[in-house]
């Protein structure tokens, strides 16, 4: 595990696909801050936001409990700013949109309902498309539970692998490219990204 972005308030690093946020990746970052800083004991390390077991990508960790509560009320005043890859079965036509709905979270999965549910939107713009695909890039709106998966499920092209929501069984083709954000404490704007394997 190397981060792509870290100083002594925040770090940013590459969480793999099939990997739990938390416990499982969360103790990994600690453990190269244990090793690279030489820190004894326990270390503050905690994530900021989540990434679904199967989807791979960036995630944001913090390094202070000050960093911490700064990024979270910047997390609640949607001031983050995060960006996916996906690639979707058959074939969107548009070659930009927004999906706008409202979502109940089941259990283990959510829905898209008429009335009753949290409101969820993104926008999406196509950046490829194959003869039984369409590679998109995201930008989530809001961030609700498996929101980016049931969107696209609910207007017919599921994610490319998410037999959970309609797609042939394989693996996950998600994953959160980019984060943009203001430093908690320099209050200068970051934007960390990474490349993914079925990126365009």
């Amino acid at each position: 595990m190397e981060p792509k972005y870290c100083d002594n308030h925040i770090l940013v690093a590459v969480k793999p696909a099939g990997m739990a946020t938390q416990p499982d990746f969360c103790e990994q970052v600690r453990g190269w801050i244990k090793k690279e800083y030489q820190k004894p004991g326990n270390v503050f390390c905690e994530p900021v936001h989540r990434l679904d077991k199967p989807v791979g990508g960036l995630v944001l960790f913090a390094r202070t409990s000050k960093a911490l509560s700064r990024l979270n009320g910047a997390m609640r005043d949607r001031l983050i700013e995060k960006s996916y890859i996906a690639r979707v079965e058959g074939i969107i036509e548009e070659d930009e949109g927004r999906l706008e709905d409202l979502l109940v979270h089941g259990s283990h999965r959510a829905h898209v309902v008429r009335s009753g549910g949290k409101h969820a939107a993104l926008s999406y713009k196509v950046l490829a498309r194959e003869k039984n695909a369409t590679t998109v890039q995201i930008a989530l709106e809001t961030g609700r539970y498996h929101q980016i998966r049931v969107q696209f499920s609910a207007i017919g092209h599921p994610i490319v692998g998410d037999e959970k929501y309609g797609a042939a069984p394989g693996e996950l083709a998600l994953f959160a490219s980019a984060l943009t954000f203001n430093h908690p404490v320099k209050n200068t704007p970051l934007t960390i990204r990474e490349k993914s394997s079925f990126s365009a």
